[in-house]
């Protein structure tokens, strides 16, 4: 992997990401199973027969230095709820996507969700100085475009036509971003939003 991103495990008050590893397989599968989430079609979530997969890929993109998958830990449980990773690796440009997330259905639209992007956002722009970082989501995922615009990003547009899924449907994706002249102020509309939820 580009020396530039390495391996590593960010900790906030709620959770902990810690790097994505095959021998998390099962209880990958059982925080997915909360909710059945990969019965939405518009993810791409990991059930009991695609764990394998979904693992061989994620850690075959991490090799190649494309990506940096984290399984995310819930603190007051420590129990695995979910995962996220920094992908489309940018070294050059420094910029860096933060995507392929989905969570448990029980911690979904909690603090958790808020202290993630918090914790990866900080890494990307103050540790690797990132000049850009990027949100994609599908079209029809308006719960996913809505909890990026709540961090703070900006749709920078929709590209039509981007992917052919599983299904085989056309998919758009919709693109958002936040620049490195716009952290210091999402960052504290950030911090606001986790103290109130640390103190209910």
């Amino acid at each position: 992997m580009d020396s530039w991103l390495r391996p590593i495990q960010l900790e906030g008050e709620l959770v902990k990401l810690v790097p994505l590893q095959k021998s998390q397989k099962v209880d990958l599968a059982f925080a997915a199973s909360d909710g059945n989430l990969w019965e939405l079609w518009y993810t791409s979530v990991p059930s009991p027969k695609t764990i394998d997969s979904y693992l061989d890929i994620a850690l075959s993109e991490q090799e190649k230095g494309n990506a940096l998958p984290f399984a995310i830990i819930n603190k007051k449980t420590n129990t695995i709820v979910g995962s996220t990773r920094f992908l489309n690796i940018d070294a050059k440009n420094k910029r860096v996507e933060i995507g392929a997330t989905w969570y448990a259905k029980k911690v979904q639209r909690t603090a958790i969700n808020t202290e993630c992007k918090y914790l990866l956002l900080k890494y990307a722009f103050e540790n690797l100085n990132c000049i850009a970082v990027e949100f994609r989501t599908h079209f029809h995922n308006h719960p996913s475009r809505n909890a990026i615009l709540r961090l703070g990003a900006k749709q920078d547009g929709i590209l039509r036509n981007h992917r052919v899924d599983a299904q085989g449907n056309l998919r758009d994706t919709v693109v958002f971003s936040i620049l490195n002249s716009e952290w210091n102020t999402v960052k504290t509309s950030l911090e606001y939003k986790m103290k109130r939820s640390y103190l209910s």
